[in-house]
């Protein structure tokens, strides 16, 4: 006789139990220690994890974002380069070493294991837990015994104090040149070198913990009518009101970059295609009512990532939605 559908109930208790259990062994544990659901995106830390970074209690939130955003820049690369060499099998453990934001702004070298103890059918990420220990004093020492095997280190301290100061400058400089770098000189949002890097970026992140990310292509109707008719500088003026209507519309968290000529991209990161296309309409309504003296209207494309699409293929795709817009006879949303 089959009793597995009698048993199932069970099962779930067992393993809400364990879970509990697991939970309130981890509460009673002074190292980090983190528990990842993967199939849901919770992710467990316990108290002595937020009381080695100086926050309260269970006061940030419970996703694998709050891990990224502490995560010193300098870092980041080579913690996820190893964090995914980890869980996609091609490690066969996964332990780094990397400095973690403190609740103050300072940073505090962590020791970071962690260890796979479920897939799904498909071999996915089910469920991972690690641990985060504080290995700063150890990291410290090191550094201060490198320091005092140095010979001349007052001459090197003073040299490398001015080269410091050097440094601050030439590193200003880089900022400013790399800003200017990033941003369309006529509008001043991003231009097309950021929004490949960051869409590159996006996509890595969406792949890697399995998160909707969608983008809206959208250009200016019958734009060079506009230029013929009332000359380049008012072309220009009406790029730049519609680079401040769009501004109105979209969250911190999206990216809007000019794609080039009078066509613009918005990079979306967590969102569907149902978002993008409400995003993508209050765009259309709010660019045509704003007051601008001349009457412009956007067609737009939407479209949502696929797992395992390419930025190229995710940017192709939407220029297809937008021409579909265009012969659909403009100033509308298609997919």
């Amino acid at each position: 006789m089959d009793d597995t559908s009698d048993n199932e109930p069970l099962r779930h208790d067992i393993s809400d139990l364990n879970a509990d259990l697991l939970h309130a062994i981890m509460e009673l544990v002074s190292d980090g220690i983190w528990d990842w659901n993967a199939n849901t995106g919770f992710v467990y830390r316990n108290p002595g994890w937020y009381e080695m970074l100086g926050y309260s209690r269970h006061s940030l939130e419970n996703s694998v974002f709050t891990w990224e955003n502490v995560i010193h820049p300098e870092d980041y690369p080579q913690v996820m380069a190893m964090f995914d060499d980890y869980i996609s099998q091609r490690s066969p453990h996964y332990r780094a070493e990397y400095r973690c934001r403190k609740e103050d702004g300072t940073y505090l070298w962590i020791e970071d294991r962690g260890y796979i103890i479920a897939r799904n059918p498909d071999h996915s990420v089910a469920r991972m837990v690690g641990a985060h220990r504080d290995i700063h004093t150890r990291k410290c020492s090191i550094e201060q015994l490198q320091r005092r095997n140095k010979s001349l280190e007052a001459l090197v301290a003073e040299r490398t104090l001015e080269l410091s100061r050097v440094n601050q400058q030439l590193q200003l400089q880089l900022d400013e040149n790399r800003s200017l770098a990033e941003r369309d000189a006529l509008t001043r949002i991003a231009n097309r070198y950021r929004l490949e890097k960051v869409l590159l970026e996006e996509c890595d992140r969406a792949e890697r913990f399995r998160l909707p990310l969608a983008l809206v292509a959208m250009d200016i109707d019958d734009f060079k009518p506009i230029n013929d008719r009332h000359g380049h500088s008012i072309g220009d003026q009406t790029l730049i009101q519609v680079v401040e209507s769009l501004e109105t519309c979209i969250r911190t968290s999206d990216l809007l970059a000019r794609w080039g000529g009078d066509e613009f991209m918005v990079v979306l990161p967590k969102s569907t295609l149902v978002m993008a296309k409400e995003l993508a309409e209050r765009i259309r309504h709010q660019v045509k009512q704003a007051p601008t003296g001349i009457t412009v209207t956007l067609s737009l494309g939407v479209v949502e990532r696929r797992m395992g699409e390419s930025p190229v293929d995710l940017m192709a795709r939407a220029d297809q939605a937008l021409y579909r817009s265009k012969a659909a006879g403009k100033d509308g949303v298609s997919e």
